[in-house]
């Protein structure tokens, strides 16, 4: 009996996600988005952004995870919006997300290379030039509209720094993951 895959897989000497745990979460984020009249799931866009996969041998490709996981936030994201404006309104959602933005902002109006904390004695992390490089374009957004899309946000990548000329990774993820829930709720609002 053959079984289907989900996502094509790589090859037996490749590493892809682990098959497994990829169907697992899947079922997990069907079941939760089914769930009618409930907005507010166990699951939702952060946490489907936050799932990572261990990588196994002949396992799926991760581009094509990858690019449901997106789909698969947009989705959380668009019914949150959708039953946040039947409730409050649209303007009320508009509030909603200019109150996230603020909170972002006094991170954006600190100096380039101290937006973030530097790893710890001279430990690696995302090089300060990028990600202020980065922050630029998201002080332009908020300031004058300039374009930034979530896209552009997830799929940022820094080069590797040490000490005070590096920030925190994780640090910096939890902002980036903030800023793209934003994002997503304006490209679809």
């Amino acid at each position: 009996m053959m079984t289907t895959s989900l996502f094509p897989k790589v090859g037996a000497l490749k590493l892809g996600y682990h098959p497994h745990q990829v169907e697992d979460f899947f079922d997990k984020a069907r079941a939760a988005y089914e769930q009618s009249g409930t907005p507010e799931t166990a699951l939702g866009p952060l946490e489907v952004r936050r799932t990572a996969f261990d990588l196994k041998h002949g396992g799926y490709q991760t581009a094509a995870v990858d690019s449901a996981l997106d789909r698969l936030e947009l989705a959380f994201v668009g019914r949150q919006r959708d039953a946040f404006v039947r409730q409050h309104g649209k303007d009320a959602w508009m509030q909603e997300l200019a109150s996230r933005a603020q909170t972002l902002y006094p991170r954006l109006r600190r100096p380039a290379g101290e937006r973030f904390a530097h790893p710890s004695g001279m430990g690696r992390g995302y090089r300060a030039s990028d990600v202020d490089e980065l922050l630029a374009r998201v002080t332009s957004f908020f300031d004058r509209g300039a374009p930034l899309t979530a896209d552009e946000v997830r799929s940022a990548t820094f080069k590797s720094g040490r000490g005070s000329r590096a920030y925190d990774e994780p640090t910096v993820d939890a902002f980036l993951a903030r800023m793209v829930d934003i994002l997503l709720g304006v490209d679809e609002g």
